[in-house]
């Protein structure tokens, strides 16, 4: 299955030639502002591809030939981006098989979630993509996005929804609407995502293909999922079980109550299925449930700076410059079923001899409020070297006012790059603070803005940790 998947898919993310079915001149319609995405794209270097706008009674679209059909489309198109109406997909789909295109991105809703005729036209196409080789990302869905390569079929303007960055993380969902907003959080976040992927009513391409894709895929190393239901478990458990053995799979699974599973049907015709069942299969293939998007982004971006250096254990040291955060993180460590390391008798006379009097050694290891850069240092050398402590939690109050901000953070990312342990940060504040957490993420730092966001991320990495070892 690997590299058959792997061919089938490229063109998906790396596609020579993309024909956007629907393109139109008409400012804010989907077909215009996919066009305008890889136009843009392509004038800024991005897209290397060519760019094929489809529409009968165009001749022409900000001086790009418009071709009246698809039987028009140059040989070289080998990616189909589908903008029109529902009940002119299921032809349209017999002229792309016709033409030999093999990877067809359905932005249009409309079908399964709708009711039986919907469901009788996604049959059609179905049989249409199985008979001929086609994948199909969709329908309902707002298709791929990929930084590097220019790929952006999301239907949001770019004047509407900021893009994020390019990074470690794939982001796949089968909400088209919540992986706009996503996009546009990652953005204003910071957090890199490398591709993203929204399938809707995933009626070829799914879960399991996107992981066997990715397992194979190097510029990938953490993968989310929002996900609604599943249609073949087999499947999914089979893929989940290789990928996770490599690397980490984070899910959010909604439509966990009555209500939620109705809305699910309705929304994308999944069938979510008793939560505890999910539950049980994430536990089995080693996938990481989230509890909501910002504990999947808090996990996908720890894994992202920390997945090659895993906690060996269990137990977390925590030091800060703020006695009650340091109480908040200690309250965290037992929520989410860490242990507080012992520190060795050495690290406490350490910090003992080189702290000042008030200072407070031990765990917590509280530098207190006059701390400067140097004090910090001291406290991590301590922990870094005790064998009693697997992980640490480093909390950062930048507003005390002998702490020099770059210092820290050089001390942070040396630290980082050198220790064989992981070193979370925890930075609370506003705008200011805001500013030194990026100059510290963009170091390799994941930094979170409360001690219990912190020290559930790093409660991940212990699981997945716990996981790779039984796995």
């Amino acid at each position: 299955m690997g590299e058959s998947v792997i061919e089938e898919m490229k063109p998906f993310f790396e596609p020579k030639a993309v024909a956007i079915i629907g393109a139109t001149d008409k400012r804010g319609k989907v077909g215009n502002v996919i066009f305008e995405n890889f136009r843009r794209n392509k004038e800024r270097g991005i897209f290397r591809g060519n760019v094929y706008p489809v529409n009968p009674k165009l001749d022409e679209i900000e001086g790009y030939r418009v071709y009246h059909s698809v039987k028009d489309l140059p040989d070289d198109t080998d990616l189909a981006v589908i903008a029109i109406p529902a009940r002119f997909v299921p032809p349209t789909m017999r002229e792309i098989a016709e033409k030999g295109i093999k990877s067809v991105v359905i932005i249009t809703g409309g079908f399964g979630e709708l009711g039986e005729e919907g469901k009788r036209m996604e049959r059609e196409i179905l049989e249409v993509a199985r008979e001929n080789g086609i994948r199909v990302i969709g329908p309902n869905c707002v298709g791929v996005y990929v930084p590097d390569t220019g790929v952006d079929t999301v239907f949001l303007p770019e004047e509407k929804m900021d893009r994020p960055k390019s990074g470690p993380i794939a982001f796949v969902s089968q909400s088209g609407a919540f992986a706009a907003a996503m996009l546009d959080w990652a953005a204003m976040a910071g957090v890199g995502i490398g591709k993203m992927v929204s399938y809707g009513n995933k009626l070829d391409v799914d879960d399991a293909d996107l992981m066997e894709y990715f397992l194979h895929d190097d510029t990938i190393k953490v993968v989310t999922f929002y996900i609604e239901g599943v249609k073949d478990g087999r499947k999914f458990i089979d893929s989940a079980r290789k990928i996770t053995r490599v690397k980490p799979v984070i899910a959010l699974k909604s439509g966990r109550s009555e209500y939620g599973a109705r809305a699910a049907s309705s929304h994308t015709g999944s069938l979510a299925g008793a939560d505890t069942i999910y539950d049980a299969v994430f536990k089995q293939t080693g996938i990481i449930r989230a509890e909501d998007f910002e504990h999947m982004f808090d996990l996908a971006k720890a894994f992202a700076a920390l997945g090659h250096k895993l906690p060996k254990g269990d137990k977390v040291g925590i030091i800060t410059d703020g006695g009650g955060a340091g109480v908040m993180a200690s309250d965290a460590v037992a929520k989410f079923g860490l242990k507080m390391a012992e520190l060795s008798e050495d690290t406490l006379r350490f910090l003992k001899d080189n702290f000042p009097p008030h200072a407070v050694a031990g765990n917590p290891t509280d530098v207190v409020g006059d701390t400067d850069a140097e004090r910090y240092r001291i406290a991590i050398e301590g922990f870094v070297k005790d064998p009693n402590v697997d992980a640490i939690v480093v909390i950062v109050l930048f507003q005390v006012p002998l702490l020099d901000e770059e210092k820290i953070i050089d001390i942070l990312a040396e630290y980082q790059k050198k220790s064989d342990k992981p070193i979370v940060a925890v930075a609370m504040g506003g705008k200011k603070t805001n500013h030194y957490a990026g100059m510290l993420e963009e170091r390799g730092v994941p930094v979170y803005p409360t001690p219990e966001r912190g020290v559930r991320a790093l409660a991940g990495l212990v699981g997945y940790a716990r996981y790779l070892k039984k796995a």
